[in-house]
């Protein structure tokens, strides 16, 4: 059996996305909880040259609708990357979210050798579409949705595996 194109991407994506988005929700409970002030949390870093944990929803949520748009032969909408408090990181992963769950199968499938190229600061990158899925997208959607559990975690937000994970079933 193959697995196709849009259940390589699509469903995965969704998946981080929700599990990303319920690690918000109880890390602002947390904050909440023991009188943290919000901004605490969502400025927090693991080390002082990494990204905080609202540039890692940042681009969590840019790489899952960069990549589903492009394999689907479309231009990914622009974010402005203002967000600095919790609802306004729920409400970003929510966008993508709806984003996300308005490709149809048809629009991704047979895009595995499709020619994709990501403008980069300094440079274009250009992968077919498999490796560019497999071997950047998904890596780096599941980068930064583990740097931000991390980052959670470190700063004492009740969070485990289950958390990370979602549910089965």
């Amino acid at each position: 059996m193959t697995i196709s194109m849009y259940s390589a991407c699509v469903p995965p994506m969704l998946r981080a996305l929700t599990n990303l988005r319920l690690l918000l929700v109880k890390a602002a409970a947390h904050a909440e909880a023991k009188n943290i002030t919000p901004s605490v949390l969502v400025e927090a870093r693991l080390y002082p040259d990494m990204y905080p944990l609202s540039r890692q929803i940042q681009i969590a949520t840019d790489n899952a609708k960069g990549a589903t748009s492009r394999l689907a032969g479309m231009e990914p909408p622009r974010y402005e990357d203002t967000e600095s408090t919790f609802p306004e990181l729920l409400a970003r992963i929510d966008r993508t979210i709806a984003l996300l769950e308005t490709f149809k199968p048809e629009q991704i499938e047979g895009s595995e050798d499709k020619t994709i190229s990501i403008p980069m600061r300094d440079r274009t990158l250009t992968l077919k579409g498999m490796p560019y899925l497999l071997e950047y997208a998904l890596p780096n959607l599941y980068f930064h949705v583990t740097t931000t559990y991390a980052i959670l975690r470190h700063n004492g937000v009740e969070i485990g595996k289950r958390d990370f994970l979602g549910k089965f079933f």
